[in-house]
């Protein structure tokens, strides 16, 4: 799951593309079907969303939630795919974007009645 956090101004009228740019990245990086998209966008007012100095109103936090198990060189490649994207794409520089990766062990994820370490048919790897 992917949580995307910025100023509604700024957020509201590029979440559709900044979606599609994110799950392009997560297919080509991780190897994640068409269908396995899910993104929640957190478009917040000026007022509620404090940043580092340097940055403009269009910063933007992407938190990539994950099963555990990609390699380092994976994860780092995930994370600069979407700046390279995000900034060719939508004029978003590097500089206004914050990227993490949260892992949880697969017992820890809850779909489809089960956890994640039963589930068998995955359709992708995640150990890549």
């Amino acid at each position: 799951m992917v949580v995307v956090y910025g100023i509604r101004e700024r957020l509201d009228p590029v979440k559709a593309r900044l979606s599609d740019i994110i799950h392009g990245c997560m297919q080509s990086v991780l190897g994640l079907p068409e269908d396995k998209r899910a993104h929640r966008f957190i478009p917040l007012a000026a007022e509620d969303f404090y940043y580092p100095g340097g940055r403009t109103d269009a910063y933007t936090v992407i938190e990539i939630n994950m099963m555990s198990g990609r390699r380092i060189e994976t994860q780092k490649a995930l994370i600069k795919a979407l700046f390279q994207e995000i900034e060719a794409h939508l004029s978003i520089s590097p500089i206004d974007i914050e990227i993490t990766i949260k892992e949880q062990a697969p017992y820890q994820w809850g779909f489809r009645g089960i956890t994640g370490d039963e589930a068998k048919n995955l359709g992708y790897k995640v150990d890549v």
